[in-house]
């Protein structure tokens, strides 16, 4: 599985990137998962980093889309890929998706 997370309140900007994710019915990422693990592989953000990276507007409330996609095969990539190359790899291979939309504001 591939999750994605942007925020299309700032030009569509990448919070995270997280591939090979095993399928299983009861889930599997943990909580609070560090840019250096092996699992899931994390790509870059557009704050210039791997791994996950937060919500923060400026100003007002912002929407996260959270995409979930499952595939019918390996992605087989290195951790660290951007966004285009993950979509480029997944292209073809995705059996379903879902979308989850939170939203989020500084008080």
């Amino acid at each position: 599985m591939v999750l994605i997370v942007r925020d299309p309140d700032a030009r569509n900007f990448t919070h995270w990137v997280a591939y090979e994710i095993p399928g299983a019915t009861s889930g599997t990422l943990p909580e609070a998962i560090a840019r250096s693990v092996s699992s899931p592989k994390q790509g870059r953000n557009d704050f210039g980093k791997n791994g996950y990276g937060g919500p923060c507007p400026p100003s007002g409330t912002h929407h996260y889309v959270f995409r979930l996609a499952a595939l019918d095969a390996s992605l087989d990539l290195a951790d660290g890929k951007t966004l285009s190359a993950v979509e480029t790899a997944m292209a073809g291979h995705v059996l379903a998706t879902t979308e989850l939309i939170g939203t989020y504001a500084h008080h």
